[in-house]
């Protein structure tokens, strides 16, 4: 969605040849894939040592006195890496180009079939928001896995106990987590 914004908001203005920050090495190659096809003069010049956004905020390179950084996003999204990045200097401009929308309604036995799952998997915050909201009052002491540390943080404020995520966000560390759920699972069987 955001790659996609991007490139109309450029074509926009012209397709200035513009360096992109991404978050990580999923949206970095969602990027070269995306220029190999277009001939874009899109330039990955930036990906953060962990791949959030807080990190993103507090090692993008400024460059000069006035740097101004357009921040695609989701409606939903935080204000962490536009306050970070403000803090440090950066103009930053915000453009809401998407957002989710929780699922209002589930198949009862597609439900069921997901409550009686050792391990639940989440990729962002809203995921486990919708989960949440999807349990209302039963009983559920199972163990979710999240693909970092941002949607980890928000899994423990609502609750959730038995929580786990990679110290490096992304698939590998995200499966990581799964068979890591999955283990202290089969233990509590033994």
């Amino acid at each position: 969605m955001i790659v996609l914004a991007l490139f109309v908001v450029l074509r926009a203005a012209g397709m200035p040849h513009v360096k992109i920050g991404v978050v990580g090495a999923g949206t970095a190659s969602i990027f070269k894939e995306a220029m190999q096809s277009s001939n874009q003069l899109l330039d990955v010049a930036f990906a953060p040592s962990k791949a959030t956004g807080k990190v993103l905020a507090t090692e993008l390179p400024k460059i000069g006195n006035k740097t101004t950084v357009l921040y695609p996003a989701s409606e939903k999204a935080s204000n962490e890496i536009e306050e970070g990045l403000s803090k440090r200097g950066f103009e930053v401009i915000r453009m809401n180009t998407y957002t989710t929308v929780p699922v209002q309604n589930v198949d009862q036995m597609v439900l069921k079939q997901a409550l009686a799952a050792p391990v639940v998997t989440v990729a962002s915050p809203s995921a486990i928001r919708a989960w949440k909201n999807l349990l209302s009052d039963s009983e559920w002491n199972n163990s979710v896995a999240c693909i970092g540390e941002t949607t980890a943080a928000m899994a423990r404020r609502l609750g959730f106990r038995n929580v786990y995520y990679p110290t490096q966000p992304g698939l590998e560390g995200w499966v990581e987590s799964i068979l890591e759920a999955l283990g202290s699972y089969d233990e509590l069987l033994r």
